[in-house]
């Protein structure tokens, strides 16, 4: 157990004491990374380096600190994979009414950086997901007829009495 502070002694002075009391016992020898850098101050050239460290500990997508247009683009270009996610055709139409919408807001927005970004043509876009929705319905049936279809798990009881 750790000794107490004497009265009258200043905090400061008490605890700078018991760091050289451990010292002349070599308690402070050995430790692991003894006489090299701070990981996390080893590039001092580097002013942003705790947010950097900030981002790479709580894995945050740095796609979050883009600007607007820029994020409106990329999710444009990205278009096609998120439309195979959608199951109907309302859940696209409203997905590329709210598109439009965002990248027409951005468009009026005359702050930040400006970045050209076009609505996105509904109904094209709706044809397109109409072609590759039936191609995958056919393919997900195809691939159902191949496998035969499991059969039914069956209760204890049942087991029992067959």
């Amino acid at each position: 157990m750790t000794e107490r502070k004497p009265p009258g002694m200043k905090t400061e002075d008490w605890v700078e004491g018991q760091i050289r009391q451990a010292q002349r016992r070599g308690e402070f020898d050995d430790l692991e990374g003894a006489g090299k850098p701070l990981p996390k101050l080893a590039d001092a050239h580097d002013p942003d380096w705790w947010v950097k460290d900030f981002i790479r500990r709580e894995k945050i997508e740095t796609d979050v600190l883009l600007p607007p247009s820029v994020q409106l683009r990329k999710e444009k270009q990205a278009l096609q994979d998120k439309l195979a996610v959608l199951r109907t055709e309302a859940e696209v139409r409203d997905y590329l009414e709210d598109l439009n919408r965002r990248i027409l807001l951005q468009i009026r927005d005359a702050t930040g950086v400006v970045v050209p970004v076009g609505p996105v043509d509904e109904e094209e876009m709706l044809a397109q997901w109409r072609e590759g929705h039936e191609a995958r319905q056919a393919q997900r049936a195809a691939a159902a007829k191949q496998k035969p279809e499991p059969e039914p798990k069956r209760s204890f009881w049942q087991r029992l009495f067959s």
